[in-house]
């Protein structure tokens, strides 16, 4: 059988849970979202952040942007275009509040991560161009939760466009890990105009690759990719383009990978 090997101290954790002696940490809600874009030549390419080496999770892997939902995520008071919190709850298999608050964590993470923000002035438009001081000032102040993002949205007279993504993928951290996360995968093209920098903080490198070419470098050992990002990664490769993706038809299929023992080792296996 083939599985990921659980090394060391999450070896023993992982025992430690399998026996009942721990209980699993709970999961918490969070979300993740793909930003492609058309590829120089043809194609397309996602954007890629490297984990920060003293990050407590996911140390030194690749990544899309994406983080746990706040609680004002689910504040009403948020700006909202496009298909309802309650329509948004039938994709993501969730109340309504749930939803409410992954979509707009999906909005703020991306915006706090990538300067990438997927809200306009009204319901057909998106903000041409984050990268101002200002705009600078406000993602920081987002980031320490000095500023809540339905006020940040308030003040600009802007609305979030829950209609620029799309719900791609469900996956929950395994029960036998220290940190556990239940996260919604997004994906969403990058808005006309805007363009992703290097933010810094979590993050200490960002990439654009194309899917095929960050699992290529993957399998050659060049860069590290948590399971969940190599199978979207390989979803994403057989699409022809951004569009291709935006029109995929997606089955939401719950995925947590398990741990089984083979021959006394502990290896994790992934559906």
């Amino acid at each position: 059988m083939t599985g990921l090997p659980l090394p060391g101290e999450l070896g023993e954790h992982a025992r430690r849970v399998l026996a009942g002696r721990v209980r699993p940490v709970p999961a918490r809600d969070a979300a993740t979202v793909v930003i492609l874009r058309a590829g120089p030549a043809d194609g397309m390419q996602v954007y890629l952040l490297r984990r920060s080496a003293t990050m407590a999770f996911a140390a030194g892997a690749y990544v899309f942007p994406g983080g746990s939902v706040d609680p004002r995520d689910a504040d009403q008071a948020v700006a909202w275009a496009g298909p309802s919190p309650a329509e948004w709850g039938k994709d993501l298999g969730a109340d309504e509040a749930v939803a409410r608050g992954l979509v707009c964590a999906a909005v703020r993470e991306t915006f706090e991560e990538s300067g990438v923000l997927l809200a306009g002035p009204d319901t057909g438009s998106v903000v041409a161009d984050t990268t101002g001081d200002d705009w600078e000032a406000d993602r920081l102040a987002l980031i320490d939760r000095s500023l809540a993002f339905a006020d940040f949205l308030a003040r600009r007279g802007l609305v979030l466009r829950s209609d620029l993504l799309k719900v791609w993928a469900h996956w929950i951290t395994p029960e036998v890990e220290t940190r556990r996360f239940d996260t919604r995968f997004f994906v969403a093209a990058l808005p006309e105009g805007q363009r992703t920098r290097d933010v810094g903080g979590e993050a200490d490198h960002v990439v654009w690759h194309r899917p095929a070419e960050a699992l290529e470098l993957a399998r050659s050992g060049s860069i590290f990719l948590m399971p969940p990002t190599y199978r979207t990664l390989d979803e994403l490769a057989g699409h022809d383009g951004v569009g291709a993706v935006l029109a995929a038809r997606r089955e939401i299929v719950t995925t947590m990978p398990t741990v089984v023992e083979v021959d006394g080792e502990l290896r994790l296996v992934i559906p």
